[in-house]
């Protein structure tokens, strides 16, 4: 964080309509908006906004930017200081790729003193260098049995399935946010070379724990449920356990490495092999690439 020593009661704040919506910007890099009755939005940029106008086009043009460890890691550093010090009034912090969602008590705080205390806060929040989260190491079981996208990748990038696996396991991701269900972590960015869209149309079951890849993202699916990303693996670690403390084994901000393992370790480990599920997934769909009005999911 910043130790600008600017006193706070001196400083201005500017407004912009963005979407038939007021933009409060707060400093050059993060402006602040209303996005519910108990809830406000802070978004994040990396472009420095010294007007108005420039904040506008920053925030519509950095909205479509998928990925960005530097605007992520100013993310979590804002985070840190809302929880710290607006602990009794915040109900839920959601952060995302590029923004904040801040959840509040209407018992306890009204979005004027909220808006007006977010300001003070983080006037001085400054971009930061990308801040190294804890490693955490997951466990990954890959093979044409439970990577049932392996093949296609593969051939999609003019690979062997090996190769697709050592690419894989070998990048180091960032957790940016985690949402869709609990303890779904969107991780990145998976190698170019083994990018893939979603499929067109979903499947209707993904087996909890399947590994996947969208576009350059990848995650650990934590229950099974519908799903569209295309899957290469199977991780016996539980992404999400409300009865455990942490209830997650990784937050906004970790760095996560997949680790192969044999069959014989992933049943080890508690993982399971379902066969109607395989069944079920050998049913695959179209990518989304070969369909572009179909409606993507996670």
């Amino acid at each position: 964080m910043a130790t600008d020593s600017k006193p706070i009661d001196d400083v201005s704040f500017a407004e912009v309509s963005c979407d038939d919506q007021t933009i409060i910007k707060i400093n050059n890099n993060i402006s602040l908006d209303i996005a519910g009755e108990n809830a406000l939005i802070l978004y994040f940029t990396n472009s420095s906004s010294s007007t108005v106008t420039d904040l506008k086009s920053n925030i519509i043009k950095e909205k479509s930017v998928a990925i960005s460890p530097a605007i992520n890691a100013h993310v979590q550093q804002a985070v840190t200081i809302i929880r710290q010090h607006l602990a009794t009034s915040v109900i839920d912090l959601i952060p995302s790729y590029g923004s904040i969602l801040v959840v509040f008590d209407l018992l306890t705080i009204d979005h004027h003193s909220l808006r007006k205390q977010l300001k003070q806060l983080l006037i001085n929040c400054e971009a930061v260098n990308n801040k190294q989260g804890r490693l955490v190491e997951l466990p990954a079981y890959y093979s044409a049995e439970s990577g049932i996208d392996l093949p296609r990748i593969a051939k999609h990038a003019n690979l062997t399935v090996e190769q697709v696996i050592q690419l894989h396991q070998a990048q180091e991701y960032r957790v940016y946010a985690i949402g869709f269900a609990p303890g779904f972590a969107y991780l990145g960015e998976v190698d170019e070379r083994i990018a893939m869209p979603r499929l067109a149309t979903p499947r209707l079951k993904v087996p909890k724990g399947a590994i996947a890849i969208a576009d350059q993202q990848t995650a650990v699916y934590p229950a099974q449920s519908p799903g569209g990303w295309n899957i290469i693996g199977l991780c016996p670690t539980d992404m999400f356990n409300a009865e455990a403390n942490p209830t997650m084994p990784v937050e906004v901000g970790d760095r996560v490495k997949f680790v192969a393992i044999s069959k014989q370790e992933f049943l080890k480990l508690g993982g399971q092999l379902d066969a109607n599920s395989a069944e079920d997934l050998n049913k695959t769909p179209e990518p989304i690439e070969k369909q572009s009005k179909a409606k993507q999911v996670c």
